[in-house]
């Protein structure tokens, strides 16, 4: 093998390295974003169980609730 051939060689096991870490990369940001989207609906949904029970406590305090 020439030393040309060992430069080529090494040059795409060295790219092949990169992309590996770039797909890795990638995946951790998705994870990311999906765990802070589910953190975030799950918040939504809290805050609007809070104020469900805010607008039912009103309604028993002046009478409204049938």
């Amino acid at each position: 093998m020439s030393e040309s051939d060992k430069m080529s060689y090494q040059a795409g096991e060295a790219k092949g390295e990169a992309k590996e870490k770039g797909n890795q990369m990638m995946e951790k940001v998705s994870n990311a974003a999906q765990s802070t989207k589910e953190t975030c609906q799950e918040a939504g949904e809290q805050i609007k169980a809070m104020a469900q029970g805010a607008a039912d406590a009103v309604k028993n305090a002046t009478g409204m609730k049938k």
